[in-house]
């Protein structure tokens, strides 16, 4: 597992000898004792995460076996996606958020677009073939989709919607989504998750 953000695991700790920090031997040893401690300190905190229960989005991505990388938010305290992309260090244009919409017919839609980026609603409808598409009222999406806000996924929700992806995801060979669970994300390649989402890509964004 990844995990990345204020409070949680880097993997890129180095002591920058450039910086003239080595007065002398006793530095040195005083620095290299740090540079263990941190990392028996990640090493626990690795360990810590390792053993949470997998989210129900990592269990059917492991069922179909289809490879993936877990991030962890959880201690960041971000709440909005962009925040997410920031704890992460990951780019946003990379990281999307996933949209349940009903259009005029009835039908529910899925849109999934860069967290930084905002849903245009004609486009949408556009792509889904209506006259109209319409957010849902946040109180519905536990009941239809199975997933709180904040941690919606397109991958194992009660019911599978016609879904599109903002086409500006072919710019990058796998994209970053919620795990399903709020301070989870997984990562899958987009031939990947063809596997278990049935999607288009589309402009769906302002």
């Amino acid at each position: 597992m990844v995990v990345r953000g204020d409070g949680c695991l880097r993997s890129d700790y180095k002591i920058d000898k450039s910086e003239g920090i080595f007065g002398d031997d006793q530095e040195k040893k005083s620095a290299v004792d740090c540079n263990l401690q941190t990392t028996e300190t990640k090493s626990e905190k690795r360990q810590e995460v390792n053993v949470l229960d997998k989210t129900n989005v990592m269990r059917i991505l492991s069922q179909k076996r289809i490879d993936f990388k877990e991030y962890y938010y959880g201690d960041s305290g971000a709440i909005s996606g962009v925040d997410v992309a920031a704890a992460l260090n990951e780019d946003e244009r990379q990281v999307f958020k996933t949209l349940v919409t009903i259009g005029k017919s009835k039908q529910h839609y899925v849109f999934m677009i860069p967290v930084a980026e905002e849903l245009d609603l004609k486009k949408a409808a556009k792509a889904a073939g209506e006259k109209s598409v319409e957010m849902i009222p946040q109180k519905d999406l536990l009941p239809l989709t199975g997933y709180v806000h904040g941690g919606c996924s397109p991958v194992g929700m009660k019911k599978q919607f016609p879904t599109v992806i903002d086409a500006s995801a072919r710019n990058f060979g796998s994209i970053l989504f919620s795990g399903g669970k709020i301070g989870y994300q997984v990562e899958v390649s987009l031939a990947d998750l063809s596997k278990v989402v049935r999607y288009s890509f589309c402009d769906v964004i302002k």
